[in-house]
């Protein structure tokens, strides 16, 4: 089992984003909801069962490709917990940051993410401008919480 270190931003300033390609549409949905998520996900053509354990910066992570069949046959045991986002890869320095923009009942809703290597290097990070306010460790800005109740941001 892996470990993710990840910072969570809104993503509430389009205006100073920097260009970027076009993103990839990504199908989400959870077959478990809670500490211990279970989540399946299409990447564009790629299907993953991905079991994420704990919350905030440093979370254990366990990811296993599935073929599409079985991506099929697994996702009616998401219903009611889906989301469909826009992930965009953006260059940022010796990383990469993680524009989503979400479609569907969160319309409107764009964060984005920051994984690193450690977490004294997430501690040391400093946001670019276009970055707004940080949703780390906020749990209405789960994907598992987007997925169940839709966007609570104001």
């Amino acid at each position: 089992m892996g470990v993710e270190i990840e910072r969570k931003y809104l993503a509430d300033r389009p205006e100073l984003e920097p260009a970027a390609p076009a993103g990839e549409r990504i199908l989400q949905g959870y077959v478990a909801l809670g500490p211990k998520e279970v989540r399946l996900r299409r990447h564009g053509e790629r299907c993953f069962l991905t079991v994420k354990e704990g919350s905030g910066l440093v979370r254990t992570e366990l990811e296993v490709e599935l073929s599409a069949e079985q991506f099929t046959e697994l996702w009616p045991a998401t219903d009611g917990a889906r989301l469909e986002k826009t992930r965009t890869p953006v260059p940022l320095g010796p990383t990469t940051a993680y524009l989503d923009v979400y479609a569907g009942p969160l319309q409107g809703l764009r964060t984005v993410e920051v994984e690193f290597d450690s977490p004294a290097e997430a501690e040391a990070f400093e946001p670019p401008a276009w970055f707004g306010e940080e949703i780390t460790g906020q749990d209405r800005y789960r994907n598992q919480a987007l997925a169940v109740r839709g966007s609570s941001a104001p």
